[in-house]
């Protein structure tokens, strides 16, 4: 007994002074955050999905998404949940991304306010992003849809979210998924045009092409009828496959929609919503729209940590933390977070 008491003594002193050496932060400086699985009929296995909330108490802080390349975001993990209602942000990576690589931007909207919710979508997903699995856009939505019907029965979630503001935020093909969750189809004729008029010079359909994907074979998961009524806003973030938008499919739209392109003379074709690409504002009942430069595609991703950007330049890498010259990616970060935050009607975020 003497050794287990012993052992139970120094644990507890182990304890203690961690706790003690904690950073210490002020209360609503950090949002909280947890994780937990959802259970998708569609799906092989549980989806890892994560949440960011307003905290309503202080617990210890950790680093999320702690790694070599990003800047990390710190979050009270587990903490209680504010009381009250609070709106609902559902989120959707881009491809190759993950749900925590975007915690820059989950963890701004909690401190302002909302519940934010992500999963990662199996195929798509940092170290696993399969180009042939990348046109399986129906799949990807059913991953939200899931979601949701998931967090709504939660009692842990459930009492704190209002549910008359449910909105979908989604990144480049998290983009596609949200137009798809509002009610728009990809016709795979159209897609298949699309990427035999710009072949390589187009970022996606170059990535199809160098999995192997037969344009003339996209999936009918591509065309999937995902719309879900509950979804009141969608926040498109630089979509992709907007000029195969079926358009006998925007009659069924609803909702407020809120636009966001990253660079003009530096953007991506592939995610133009204006005339000189698909032209689906114009199509679209009275959407918002902000435009946000000098910056580029991957200027959405998170802050580089110093250094990262030569490195990988060097090494003849993606160029994930290269901008465009004058770019402050810092500052891009914190206009998108405004403006998302204005369409939500959420509050300033407190000094």
């Amino acid at each position: 007994m003497k050794h287990v008491t012993s052992a139970f003594c120094l644990t507890v002193g182990l304890i203690a002074a961690i706790s003690f050496s904690m950073p210490v932060h002020a209360k609503g400086d950090l949002a909280g955050y947890d994780r937990f699985d959802v259970t998708a009929a569609h799906r092989s296995m549980p989806l890892a999905a994560s949440i960011w909330y307003p905290a309503g108490t202080r617990i210890y802080s950790a680093p999320v998404n702690k790694g070599p390349i990003w800047k990390t975001t710190m979050a009270y993990i587990g903490a209680a949940i504010a009381p009250g209602k609070h709106p609902l942000v559902l989120l959707s990576h881009g491809s190759g991304g993950n749900m925590d690589a975007i915690g820059w931007l989950s963890s701004e909207l909690a401190l302002r306010g909302a519940m934010v919710v992500a999963v990662n979508h199996p195929g798509t997903t940092s170290g696993d992003s399969s180009p042939r699995r990348t046109s399986y856009i129906g799949q990807r939505s059913a991953d939200i849809t899931a979601t949701l019907d998931q967090l709504l029965a939660n009692p842990e979630f459930a009492p704190y979210i209002d549910t008359d503001q449910i909105a979908v935020a989604g990144f480049s093909l998290g983009g596609s998924t949200v137009l798809n969750l509002a009610g728009l189809r990809f016709d795979r004729d159209l897609y298949r045009q699309y990427c035999d008029r710009f072949g390589d010079t187009v970022q996606d359909c170059a990535f199809l092409r160098r999995g192997g994907v037969k344009f003339d074979q996209f999936p009918d998961d591509l065309s999937a009828n995902s719309k879900d009524p509950r979804i009141q806003k969608f926040i498109v973030i630089e979509p992709g496959m907007t000029d195969a938008v079926d358009p006998d499919s925007i009659k069924d739209v609803d909702g407020d929609f809120l636009f966001i392109r990253l660079g003009r003379e530096h953007g991506w074709r592939a995610s133009d919503v204006e005339a000189t690409g698909s032209n689906l504002l114009a199509k679209l009942d009275h959407p918002e729209y902000a435009v946000f430069a000098p910056a580029n595609h991957l200027t959405f991703l998170g802050e580089c940590v110093p250094g990262v950007a030569e490195m990988l330049a060097q090494m003849d890498d993606d160029p994930i933390c290269s901008d465009p010259a004058g770019t402050d990616r810092g500052l891009i970060h914190a206009q998108i977070i405004d403006e998302i935050s204005g369409f939500l009607s959420l509050k300033p975020k407190s000094d």
